[in-house]
């Protein structure tokens, strides 16, 4: 399998059980990754900033730093916040599900690893993450408060509040809770509030599949949701 763009795609897997380290990378490489291991989440992110990948798989119960405490640490550093990461996990319950996406994961595998189900989330992962980055590469602001054209779609199709408009319209140019929170005069927590009615609304569960239905919104397309959110 070869990569649909010219670039290889790197993916980095962190995880402290060497057999999962070589199932996993057997099939990545495989697949046409390039890939990168470490051990621990301190190694990771020292890694990270010599060589940044496109996507990491996260093991999320690992000694000393573990893997939701990394992904917090990674999404302080500006130039790796918009990485993607994927939680592998056997901690099904709800309250570490939740725990993985509050600390900035988009979605997770559970353990024991089934490598099509996790290539099959990695390609769906990198395919949003480079549509958001193309779209990113155009103007870095909003539109202009007297364009009314994408609030109204949004408002129109799905039934989203003019604040929950503005939320969503900085979370699609990368923006975080506390940056959105700066800007519009609210608190990070009552910024998350607003995401999460948007997410209801737009059927979607993640940050990034919210970000990209405004993306086709904002270009005068009607996306699948089942698509984007997968």
């Amino acid at each position: 399998m070869t990569q649909a763009h010219d670039r290889q795609d790197i993916v980095m897997i962190v995880d402290d059980v060497p057999d999962n380290l070589a199932l996993l990378s057997s099939a990545l490489e495989e697949a046409g990754y390039m890939v990168l291991v470490a051990l621990d989440g301190v190694s990771a992110l020292d890694s990270m900033q010599r060589l940044r990948p496109d996507i990491v798989l996260m093991d999320a119960m690992m000694p000393n730093l573990n893997g939701f405490d990394t992904c917090r640490r990674l999404k302080t550093h500006a130039d790796l916040q918009d990485i993607p990461v994927l939680f592998m996990t056997a901690l099904t319950e709800s309250e570490h599900v939740l725990e993985g996406f509050a600390a900035g994961g988009i979605d997770y595998v559970t353990k024991p690893i089934h490598t099509d189900q996790v290539l099959a989330r990695i390609g769906a992962h990198l395919r949003t993450a480079r549509a958001l980055q193309n779209a990113r590469q155009g103007p870095r602001e909003p539109p202009a408060p007297d364009d009314r054209q994408i609030q109204a779609a949004l408002t129109e199709r799905y039934q989203l509040t003019s604040r929950e408009v503005e939320v969503l319209r900085w979370v699609a140019y990368g923006k975080t809770n506390r940056d959105i929170g700066d800007i519009l005069g609210l608190s990070p927590r009552t910024v998350n509030k607003h995401l999460e009615h948007v997410y209801v609304k737009l059927g979607v569960e993640t940050r990034t599949a919210a970000a990209a239905v405004a993306m086709s919104v904002g270009a005068g397309r009607s996306e699948p949701l089942a698509r984007l959110n997968r």
